[in-house]
């Protein structure tokens, strides 16, 4: 965005500069042009044709118009060629939908055709031009006709990268995409106008009609040229973030991936991702307000389209605000004029919506539309591989019975922990606890019942700990909590909470082999043991086996119901 203050010297520079430019170039560059109206009349209506095919590369727009200019030129001279050229520049500004953020590029282009024009003149006055009317064996002249294109080319290109260098703060290549388009259409189009000069010379204005065809014909060609090499370069890019997505194998950076890509392919301001919930309504998972992305700013208003689609199940295509007429009662803090919202299938089911939204009229075309359709297929697709595994994954990691982690997945987080902050000598501490006579029990009120205290015992642990630690069932009716960031103090106070809570809170059973259909009360006790690092060990496995090693001697040989601490190979008893 440039800022205010270049907007403004931009304005002024071209108020008090353009009119010297045409004062300039109708006094010292004037041809008589008694007599010509019609055909004058005739190469401005021929340009403004040409000028309703520009191309848009990198935000510049590039049309076809050098080569009548340059026989403008040649034929009336340099005030004429520029009052024509300004003409056409004005059609290529309005074809592309000039914003009001974008009026600058009036006076921008103004200046810049002009200072290009007369440039350009003075290099072919001084090669030794003199717009002779037979120039057949006038070696000077023809060489100061391809001096003139040449210098057309060159200066403009210099002009477009000062532009973008003061104005814009942009530090482009000069050999970049846009160069390279206007030096191909160039070399296509400018022997053309030089052709068009000549015949225009022999047999008048009926030169402009003979070459009008293949003129405007090239101009058509270069244009759907330049986009099928666009389309081609979305699917590209389409198939490499397909690629990414399918590559991840979590649902969050499912989501973080497209949205990332999402913003980066389209031209989008605010970008809406929902998912389908169970009770098949919208959630929003992520939304991208664009021009404030360093902020990380999140949209607070809930766009209404989104619903739409899903009830519909039908995309919508909006190029401007009159387009959605029917939620104009919906009153919105965005300014918002295109739309674009398609459903994100998975099979036969809608499983989400994609939004994104532009505040500038028809800034989506239809190839926005299939590039988006291809994107959501894509996230369809790796957001229910990224379910399924992360489902897989889960169930692998998880206790069956108790639905607490496995010893594997307490195993890997010790691990990861000791790797990632061992070095730090970050505290940790372990607390393992076993029901003391399980076996007992189970005889007693059967293996239904052990299972169920084994249940009821999880969710006790889980509303205990909470976000503390990490609870895992270590085998039988063995419980592990490990306890990040936890120093032993607080770990062994942690661990008479439980040990409390455990032999103070009978178990009420349903699932019993008493001759009876009523509940059973069960009074059940823990031992408990604490480690702690790097208090008493160096290494994970060390501190499952200090625990472990507590639990056993300094709480289950000493009469159950207690907590004990590792303490150099022999337990120390907490009462």
């Amino acid at each position: 965005m440039i800022p205010k203050w270049k907007m403004n010297i931009l304005w002024l520079i071209t108020v008090v500069a353009w009119p010297m430019i045409l004062w300039l170039s109708y006094h010292y560059y004037y041809i008589n042009i008694d007599g010509n109206w019609v055909d004058i009349f005739l190469f401005g209506i021929f340009m403004g044709i040409v000028a309703f095919f520009p191309l848009t590369i990198q935000d510049a727009p590039i049309f076809f118009v050098n080569g009548i200019s340059i026989a403008v030129f040649l034929s009336f001279g340099l005030f004429v060629e520029i009052i024509l050229t300004l003409l056409a520049v004005g059609i290529v500004l309005f074809r592309s939908g000039l914003k009001r953020k974008e009026l600058y590029r009036i006076p921008l282009n103004m200046l810049m055709f002009s200072i290009v024009s007369v440039i350009s003149a003075e290099i072919y006055k001084w090669i030794g031009g003199t717009h002779s009317e037979n120039i057949y064996g006038n070696t000077i002249e023809i060489v100061a006709i391809f001096g003139y294109a040449i210098s057309i080319f060159i200066v403009n290109q210099l002009t477009i990268k000062m532009v973008q260098r003061l104005l814009m703060g942009q530090k482009s290549k000069f050999f970049d995409k846009g160069l390279r388009w206007e030096l191909t259409s160039s070399l296509l189009i400018i022997p053309v106008g030089f052709v068009l000069y000549l015949l225009f010379s022999e047999i008048g204005r009926a030169a402009i009609f003979y070459l009008s065809v293949p003129f405007i014909s090239i101009s058509v060609i270069l244009k759907l040229l330049y986009s099928y090499q666009e389309i081609n370069r979305f699917l590209k890019r389409t198939g490499e973030v397909g690629h990414q997505l399918a590559q991840n194998l979590e649902v969050k950076e499912v989501y973080n991936v497209f949205m990332r890509e999402l913003v980066n392919l389209l031209p989008v301001d605010y970008a809406y991702v929902y998912q389908t919930t169970e009770d098949g309504k919208l959630t929003l998972v992520r939304s991208e307000d664009v021009e404030n992305s360093t902020t990380r700013k999140k949209i607070k208003w809930r766009e209404p389209f989104s619903e739409s689609v899903l009830t519909s199940k039908l995309p919508l295509f909006y190029k401007s605000k009159k387009d959605w007429s029917s939620f104009h009662h919906i009153e919105t803090p965005l300014s918002i004029e295109s739309v674009l919202s398609l459903p994100i299938e998975y099979g036969d089911q809608v499983i989400g919506v994609v939004t994104v939204i532009s505040s500038e009229k028809r800034m989506f075309e239809k190839i926005h539309h299939r590039i988006l359709n291809i994107l959501t297929s894509y996230l369809g697709v790796a957001i229910k591989n990224a379910k399924h595994y992360e489902l897989t994954k889960a169930d692998s990691e998880k206790d069956g019975l108790t639905k607490l982690y496995n010893y594997r997945y307490l195993e890997n987080t010790l691990n990861n922990f000791f790797e990632n902050h061992g070095s730090r000598k970050a505290h940790c501490s372990m607390i393992i606890l076993d029901l003391d006579h399980f076996k007992m029990i189970n005889d007693t009120y059967g293996h239904e019942a052990g299972n169920e205290i084994l249940r009821i015992l999880a969710s006790r642990l889980k509303r205990l700990i909470g976000e503390k630690g990490l609870i895992a069932r270590y085998g039988g009716e063995e419980f592990t909590i490990f306890l990040p960031d936890i120093e032993l103090t607080e770990a062994m106070e942690i661990a008479e909470i439980v040990r409390k809570n455990i032999a103070s809170n009978a178990f009420t059973l349903t699932n019993h082999i008493l001759n009876n259909d009523n509940f059973v009360e069960v009074s059940v006790t823990a031992s408990v043991g604490v480690a702690s690092y790097p208090t008493h060990c160096e290494t994970p496995i060390e501190l499952i086996r200090y625990a472990d090693r507590a639990m056993y001697i300094g709480a289950k040989r000493k009469g159950r119901n207690k907590v004990a601490i590792y303490n150099d190979q022999k337990s120390h008893e907490i009462v």
